[in-house]
């Protein structure tokens, strides 16, 4: 699980409850911020104790599974080998996904999001624009990839994989 997923499910077990993130983070022994971060899926490191102070509040628990063998694919990264192709400094999953999130770019990393827009299969955006959506509002990732489409003059229009169906 990603540590973007478990935030979103925490954000939806809050609303369910009827809590504010403030009385959240209070009672589990955090800042309004660090949970805000988690739940719109920007928090860096979070660690495994402030996870469970979390999950304990809102009367959830952590389970381990085994494994299967079959690996879902991950497009963040696929997206991020894409875009860094024929570029010296490779765009981490870590930017990517906050650029997505956020509809604001790190600097010097136009280049790469305009090779991932202009030249990714559309199975592929239409792959990273699935796995990011699950991660925020509905509406926001849309907003966000226009913006960030217009912002480094992207050729390809988006319209045609941003499509969820």
């Amino acid at each position: 699980m990603e540590l973007q997923e478990l935030g979103h499910a925490i954000r939806q077990a809050r609303l369910i409850r009827q809590i504010t993130q403030a009385q959240l983070a209070q009672a589990a022994g955090l800042s309004r911020s660090t949970l805000n971060r988690l739940e719109n899926g920007l928090a860096g490191d979070l660690g495994v104790r402030k996870i469970l102070a979390l999950l304990d509040q809102l009367d959830l628990t952590l389970s381990l599974q085994p494994g299967t063998r079959l690996r879902r694919r991950n497009f963040v990264e696929m997206a991020c080998v894409t875009a860094s192709v024929s570029l010296k400094n490779p765009l981490t999953e870590d930017e990517l996904t906050r650029a997505l999130l956020t509809g604001r770019l790190a600097p010097n990393r136009h280049s790469h999001l305009h090779a991932l827009l202009d030249g990714a299969p559309p199975s592929l955006l239409k792959g990273l624009f699935d796995q990011v959506s699950q991660w925020t509002k509905p509406g926001k990732l849309e907003n966000n990839l226009r913006k960030l489409a217009h912002e480094v003059h992207a050729l390809r229009p988006i319209e045609q994989w941003l499509k969820t169906d």
